[in-house]
């Protein structure tokens, strides 16, 4: 029998993502998508403009992918193995981490992988954070998934050797709307914010005749 509890607001998924993401794990990730986005675009130098865009691109797919598999397995993440084309993916706490690169504006490829939306099924267990109001109780999730997602210029003449933005996101089910998307520069932040500390409003209680003078005489 699993347990449901009921859902308040202070359950958010970007909780839920603090809570099972350490920060190193974040900060591994975000600077091995920058190095093999780099190494992707200094290996495509001397090739022809013409098809210059496609040869980044192919590149971009396999040195970050890369990076990614080493920044998983340093923090232990345990990166499946690297193979072709196959999507690369890392566990931590009750999360699955895969990434893909994306222009910058609508998100569009991350559906086009059967993979990629399979593996977002499992995210309806964490779809009622966001729309509290629509459920009454709420099982607490076993799985869930989360992609970085690199984003660069639609122009091979910007910035080409890194991505614009690097976000972490959540996809809903049939991952065509996000339930969190947000930058690592501004989700990091969020291991920074104090920790609210309840009160203790306990009181000591004193028991009887303890700390005054018990009266066992007559008055004089």
């Amino acid at each position: 029998m699993r347990l449901t509890v009921d859902l308040t607001t202070e359950q958010t998924i970007e909780g839920l993502l603090i809570e099972h993401i350490p920060r190193d794990l974040l900060l591994a990730v975000e600077e091995a998508l920058l190095v093999g986005a780099h190494r992707a675009f200094s290996a495509a130098k001397g090739m022809h403009e013409g098809h210059l865009p496609a040869v980044v691109g192919q590149l971009r797919h396999f040195h970050m992918n890369e990076a990614f598999e080493r920044a998983l397995s340093a923090v232990g993440a345990s990166p499946s193995q690297l193979k072709g084309n196959r999507i690369v993916t890392g566990t931590t706490g009750i999360l699955t981490l895969a990434r893909f690169n994306t222009r910058v504006g609508v998100w569009t490829n991350g559906r086009r992988s059967e993979t990629r939306r399979q593996m977002s099924m499992a995210n309806q267990a964490v779809e009622p954070l966001v729309q509290p109001g629509l459920f009454g109780t709420f099982t607490p999730p076993t799985r869930a998934v989360a992609f970085f997602v690199a984003s660069f210029a639609d122009s091979i003449c910007i910035t080409p050797e890194m991505p614009v933005s690097i976000h972490l996101a959540v996809p809903d089910r049939h991952m065509r709307a996000w339930l969190c998307k947000e930058s690592l520069t501004e989700f990091l932040k969020r291991y920074d914010m104090p920790v609210a500390i309840e009160p203790d409003l306990a009181l000591p209680k004193l028991k009887k005749n303890v700390g005054g003078q018990k009266n066992t005489g007559t008055a004089q």
